[in-house]
C-alpha cells in the first residue's frame, strides 16, 4: 500500500512558505513545503490541516490541489495543496529549523529537497494563472 505525504504550499500576499528540515539527518537543512504523513484512516485534507497545526501553530484551509502524485523514495507519494492561513497570526518552526516567505521570484532561491523542486516550480505556474 502507498503511503502519502500531504503538504501544503501557503500563499500570503503572494509569497509561497517555505520550511527547512530538522530532521532526519539526511535531509536536515534542505527546504520543503510543510506536512506529513497521512494516518491510517485519515483523509488527506485532515491529515493537511493537522499538520498545519502541529508543525506551524496556524489553521489552513486546502484550496487547488498541485499536480497528482508526486512520487518520493520507498513507495511514499507527495500530494500538495495551495492553502490559505485562516487561524492563528503567525507560523512558528516548531519542527523545522527556520521558516521563510519567498516572494515569486525568490522561490528558487533556497535549496529546496529534490522531491519538492518540481512542486515549486508548479506553484509558481499557477500562481501565474491567477
Amino acid at each position: 500500500m502507498t503511503q502519502v505525504v500531504v503538504g501544503a504550499a501557503i500563499i500570503a500576499d503572494g509569497r509561497l512558505l517555505s520550511a527547512q528540515r530538522a530532521e532526519p539527518p539526511e535531509l536536515r537543512g534542505g527546504w520543503e513545503f510543510p506536512g506529513g504523513k497521512v494516518d491510517p484512516g485519515e483523509k488527506d485534507l485532515d491529515a493537511l490541516v493537522r499538520e498545519c497545526e502541529e508543525e506551524l501553530g496556524v489553521t489552513v484551509v486546502p484550496g487547488r490541489k498541485v499536480g497528482g502524485d508526486w512520487p518520493l523514495s520507498n513507495g511514499y507519494v507527495l500530494r500538495i495543496w495551495l492553502s490559505t492561513i485562516v487561524c492563528g497570526r503567525t507560523p512558528e518552526a516548531r519542527e523545522h529549523l527556520a521558516l521563510q516567505w519567498l516572494e515569486p521570484f525568490e522561490f528558487e532561491s533556497v535549496p529546496w529537497l529534490p522531491a519538492d523542486l518540481p512542486i515549486v516550480r508548479e506553484v509558481q505556474d499557477l500562481l501565474k494563472e491567477g
